[in-house]
């Protein structure tokens, strides 16, 4: 369980993740050391996952982000697996989230322009396996990005 200290760390670190693990102890008032042994601790807990820093895709010349909703033909006891193994070797595809329901997956995918994203529409995604039906949501903006937690 986390007691006050590690809730204190973690609402600092989220509200400014470039904080180093001493400007965090000193935000925290506590010496570095034993906020490096929390953090580390929490790592190991699997509370903190990754120091990660976000891509501009855009910056990089990639305009155009459309969400992918599958649902698979499930009739194949493997085509969960078959699927999501060969949808992670599409470099184009940037995140991949399962889900219980209609909709299966989630597929985010980037591209330089339509002219592009049809391209990988239907070289790459439209051709992987166990695909029954497909919905394209075209991203128009990232209203709230924040994975911030209440702690």
């Amino acid at each position: 369980m986390l007691d006050d200290l590690d809730r204190r760390l973690l609402r600092y670190w989220q509200a400014e993740p470039s904080l180093s693990p001493g400007e965090l102890a000193q935000r925290c008032g506590m010496t570095a050391g034993k906020a490096g042994r929390r953090i580390a601790r929490m790592e190991e807990e699997g509370i903190i996952q990754g120091l990660g820093r976000d891509v501009n895709w855009s910056a990089l010349g990639y305009a155009v982000e459309v969400s992918l909703r599958v649902t698979l033909d499930k009739t194949q006891g493997n085509a969960f697996d078959v699927f999501l193994a060969e949808a992670r070797q599409v470099p184009e595809v940037i995140e991949i989230q399962t889900f219980l329901g209609r909709v299966d997956v989630r597929l985010s995918v980037i591209a330089r322009d339509m002219a592009h994203y049809q391209q990988i529409y239907r070289a790459r995604i439209l051709t992987l396996p166990h695909i029954a039906d497909i919905e394209a949501l075209m991203h128009v903006a990232r209203i709230k990005a924040d994975e911030v937690l209440p702690i």
